[in-house]
């Protein structure tokens, strides 16, 4: 199918070749050109006044839905999706929009965009008809420089037979497998934060400073990655000139111009962006090429030691190798998404719990207790670790509740690809549906008055035992992970992930935040403190 721009076009040089043979007496000097000029302007200005103007207001089928106020021209209310904290005015929408499961508003040239409220709509999306909807091009086109073609970007059929043959790398009996590592990463960050505290101690009575703990996250994260990825040590909790950590901080650190450049290339020409003297394009430009020569010499030395019978792992990248599945380029793709997904989202998550730990100290007390009751000092490879820290509850519960309150990704965007339903409502191609994990999370309807507040024991049964809904009715009221086919492949690898980190790191360190006002989630795709995360740490002794 011919896009609609250059569509247009074609059919106005088409009408102005028709013009000037049939009527070429009504026509000045020079007629072809003098005409196509004109049928430009009116194929162009017809096009835009009945998208704009008419069809959206009048025809759309979807104009009777409800909708917010505060529309503005061109714009709607497409300014929205760019407002810090991220997704602030879904959620009001959310909260305050009496609905039955679709809130319907006008983005930037009044296309129409339907927001999910209840989890019938998810469901239908995001299970039922999910190869219905795509991410939007533009979306993936940007993405794709950071994650390359792997399992997050591609769609369809490609989409299936990675997810496939994937699919191994995440089976219950390996994430067993990968717990003691996870702890032992885990217990190597605690030592490199208190040996940290050591060298910059806030007073001489008490062995304390503050700490940045979001840039300690990435880079225990990282490490926890590369060996469940990759099979390969990179070292990054002792050595802080590594590479890789330093290209994905710069790339994911949640300032005003990134911000700005990633909107640039969703709502404008991405080729006309790219070509703008921007200090941000050149630093951009810099920090993906590293990546992906960082990866491509990661899977060729991968690749090497497997033919050679070296590598029996069940690290991602050997597994992949040894399916002869794909080819290089296509595992570079895999290594760039999983090093950058595998990292970032546990690493933010982490972040966010530490923060919500500090900030309510009870808690965080009878967690220590909880974790220091259930676990030996020096956990030895006789003790399960899996099956301990998965039966916590109050581990568990700070987890989800961190999971549910602060999602990796607040807002993830689908296009309808054809015609198709949703509830009953007809929904033409073209309309863009909103997944807003940060307003579903937090949905009053879905998880009651105190929707906002951070409650862990609203994962825990009257019994103590540990439960997987938080109390609500449905599992689509916490979307943080997706569900269906694309859902998060790596979802039980992050929990397992998350529970080791906040184990160890709540067993050795008593957390305070200092600061009067609350941090601001930001970021670029992701959902990190705008301004770090400094708290203060007190060692309190355990591993």
């Amino acid at each position: 199918m011919i896009p609609v721009v250059p569509a247009l076009g074609i059919a106005a040089a088409a009408e102005a070749f028709l013009i000037t043979i049939l009527l070429p007496q009504y026509l000045p000097h020079n007629p072809f050109v003098w005409t196509l000029i004109r049928t430009i302007i009116l194929n162009y200005g017809v096009f835009t006044t009945y998208h704009m103007f008419i069809y959206p207001f009048f025809l759309s089928p979807l104009r009777h839905l409800p909708k917010p106020g505060g529309e503005l021209p061109i714009l709607g209310n497409g300014l929205s999706l760019f407002k810090k904290p991220p997704a602030v005015d879904f959620l009001k929408w959310v909260s305050t929009i009496p609905n039955d499961g679709l809130i319907h508003f006008r983005g930037i040239f009044h296309q129409d965009r339907l927001i999910l409220t209840n989890a019938k709509a998810l469901a239908e999306v995001l299970v039922q008809k999910s190869y219905d909807f795509e991410k939007p091009t533009k979306l993936r086109n940007f993405l794709r420089l950071v994650l390359g073609d792997g399992l997050i970007i591609v769609e369809g059929d490609e989409h299936k037979f990675q997810r496939k043959h994937i699919m191994p790398v995440f089976a219950f009996r390996h994430i067993k497998d990968l717990y003691p590592m996870i702890w032992a990463k885990s217990v190597a960050l605690t030592r490199g934060v208190a040996a940290e505290i050591e060298g910059h101690p806030e007073d001489g009575t008490k062995l304390k400073a503050v700490v940045e703990v979001n840039h300690w996250s990435n880079k225990v994260t990282m490490d926890i990655i590369g060996v469940a990825g990759m099979g390969r040590e990179f070292n990054a909790l002792v050595n802080s000139d590594d590479e890789l950590i330093q290209n994905y901080e710069e790339i994911l650190e949640p300032t005003a111009e990134k911000a700005t450049f990633f909107a640039l290339h969703i709502v404008g020409p991405a080729e006309l962006v790219r070509k703008l003297p921007w200090k941000v394009n050149e630093r951009f430009r810099v920090t993906t090429g590293a990546l992906k020569r960082i990866c491509n010499q990661l899977v060729q030395e991968k690749k090497e030691n497997v033919q050679k019978g070296g590598e029996d792992g069940l690290d991602i990248l050997s597994v992949l190798i040894r399916s002869n599945n794909f080819s290089d380029a296509q595992l570079v793709d895999q290594m760039l998404t999983f090093l950058a997904a595998g990292h970032e989202t546990t690493s933010s998550a982490f972040t966010w719990t530490t923060y919500l730990l500090a900030s309510h100290p009870e808690i965080q007390t009878r967690l220590r207790e909880e974790i220091r009751q259930a676990l030996p000092e020096n956990p030895g490879p006789e003790i399960d670790l899996a099956a301990i820290l998965e039966s916590l509850p109050l581990l568990n519960g700070v987890c989800n509740e961190t999971l549910r309150l602060y999602p990796t990704v607040p807002i993830t965007i689908r296009d309808t690809m054809r015609d198709t339903s949703i509830l009953d409502q007809f929904v033409p191609k073209g309309t863009q549906i909103l997944l807003v994990p940060w307003a579903i999370n937090r949905s009053p309807d879905l998880w009651g008055p105190d929707a906002n507040d951070f409650i862990p024991d609203r994962w825990i049964n009257v019994d103590g035992k540990p439960n997987n809904s938080g109390g609500a009715h449905s599992n689509y009221s916490q979307i943080t992970f997706l569900h269906g086919p694309r859902s998060c492949i790596g979802e039980k690898f992050a929990k397992a992930e998350l529970r080791c980190l906040v184990a160890a790191f709540v067993g050795s360190f008593e957390m305070e935040y200092l600061r009067e006002e609350a941090p601001v989630p930001s970021g670029v795709v992701t959902t990190k403190p705008r301004d770090g995360m400094e708290l203060m740490l007190t060692p309190v002794g355990r591993w």
